[in-house]
């Protein structure tokens, strides 16, 4: 509409000029009609000069709107000329240079709420812009690091080069934790990174948390559990040896403390003697194994580890295992995808780990009616994933965060090492080990492994 009319504003004064010209050009050369040229020639200057006028100012009021939206420059007014072909616009424009300013107020007031948030988070966050330039440290990462804010990524790198280090050999979504050591302590901070590219820049934002209080906690928690197994175990073979071994002082001394004499020993003793000192033998046989059980816990060797193909390993676990499922009527399934799967890992100690697991799942489903074991292997988030999973009695909730301490056992005559052995070997691979149970419906245990591309070459500097 309001172009429209501009147009038309337009052509009305075109249409008069013409018309005046027309008019100059008939009357041009007469004498007797000389001060009426006169007169026509100026009304054409008039109207020529009208004309570029309406033009400018048009233009000049469309560019004082671009140029105060460019510079955001708010206090910009345009003219009321009444006259104008665009005084229609003017409105338009007051109304979208109100709308852009307010959305520049919320884009503020976001802006600085999240510098708040930023700020008050107990996680530290340093945003690299490119190669070297820090746009953000906040608080939190500044104490972390013991320091004054930096500008430039060289400055950390001269400053705390174990945490550049960390951070320039790391991809993009990896975590790891980077032992620093800052004025004599050290401190083991989980260190993230992330990249994000914005317009035309990359940007690195980088968290730093520290988990020092975390670690201890765990392994206060982890000594408790395992300091109480222990002196459970140790208790219930100690306590019969020393309650045995008070009765035989008592068969073979007298009141007065002095040795009995072959002939004050009664024949009937000589039973009792025999019978309690097996179930000494017996119970000190029973405690060796235990302490070399837990010997064995902690001196797994370093594996030895290269490309594996998981299906090679799932064949040989199954030869090794087969008969067994074939004794107890259990179906068993395994599944490779894809079928050239490859970690790299030592065979021998993952032949252990997946021969505990598949031993756990014979007995978890002896009760069941349609005993199933299946053990898979597939791909996730460039991690590669090995499941091993039953249909058997499974594990209670109560149990799931014990299960893994050494000792324990949900089975009666259970050693109660074989998962936590299991853990530590994948400990020992840069993996984990996880469980996911439903009571007598599902058991999953999961063993993930990093990518191969993350391991090869730390081997190799190795």
């Amino acid at each position: 509409m309001i172009l429209k009319r501009f147009s038309v504003l337009v052509i009305l004064r075109v249409a008069f000029l013409l018309a005046t010209i027309t008019g100059f050009v008939l009357i041009f050369g007469r004498a007797d009609l000389f001060f009426n040229q006169i007169i026509l020639g100026s009304i054409i200057l008039i109207q020529v000069y009208e004309l570029i006028r309406f033009v400018m100012q048009t233009n000049t009021e469309l560019a004082k709107f671009l140029l105060a939206i460019k510079y955001n420059d708010f206090t910009v007014n345009f003219s009321r000329s009444s006259h104008s072909g665009f005084k229609h616009l003017h409105p338009a424009m007051r109304e979208i240079m109100a709308a852009y300013q307010q959305v520049k107020i919320e884009k503020e007031a976001q802006y600085q709420y999240l510098r708040l948030l930023v700020k008050h988070l107990k996680v530290g966050i340093i945003s690299v812009k490119g190669e070297d330039e820090i746009t953000l440290m906040n608080p939190p990462a500044l104490q972390l690091l013991k320091t004054n804010i930096y500008h430039h990524w060289k400055n950390i790198q001269l400053n705390r080069p174990q945490l550049a280090q960390a951070v320039e050999s790391m991809q993009d979504g990896e975590s790891r934790l980077v032992e620093l050591s800052l004025h004599g302590e050290v401190r083991r901070l989980s260190v993230q990174l992330s990249q994000v590219r914005l317009l035309k820049d990359t940007y690195r934002i980088i968290t730093l948390h520290d988990i020092e209080d975390e670690i201890n906690r765990s392994e206060t928690e982890a000594y408790h559990k395992l300091i109480r197994i222990l002196t459970h175990e140790i208790m219930n073979s100690v306590t019969p040896i020393s309650s045995l071994s008070e009765t035989l002082l008592m068969m073979l001394e007298s009141d007065s403390g002095q040795v009995k004499s072959k002939e004050e020993i009664s024949p009937d003793y000589l039973e009792e003697l025999a019978y309690s000192l097996r179930t000494i033998q017996k119970r000190t046989d029973g405690l060796l194994t235990f302490v070399e059980d837990y010997r064995r816990l902690t001196k797994v060797p370093q594996p030895q580890r290269q490309p594996l193909s998981v299906a090679s390993l799932f064949s040989s676990v199954s030869l090794l295992m087969r008969a067994e499922f074939e004794k107890r009527g259990i179906a068993f399934h395994t599944r490779c995808e894809p079928e050239d799967l490859t970690i790299f890992a030592d065979q021998r100690q993952l032949e252990q780990v997946l021969i505990n697991l598949l031993t756990n799942s014979i007995q978890a489903v002896a009760e069941q009616e349609k005993p199933s074991v299946a053990l898979s292997a597939y791909c996730q988030d460039e991690r590669t994933l090995i499941e091993v999973q039953d249909n058997g009695s499974g594990i209670a909730p109560d149990k799931l965060d014990q299960i893994f301490v050494p000792f324990f056992s949900t089975k009666e005559k259970g050693s109660g090492i074989g998962l936590s052995l299991s853990r530590h070997i994948m400990g020992l691979h840069g993996g984990s080990i996880r469980v996911q149970s439903q009571p007598d419906t599902q058991t999953i245990f999961s063993l993930t492994f990093p990518p191969i591309a993350e391991i090869v070459p730390q081997s190799a500097n190795a």
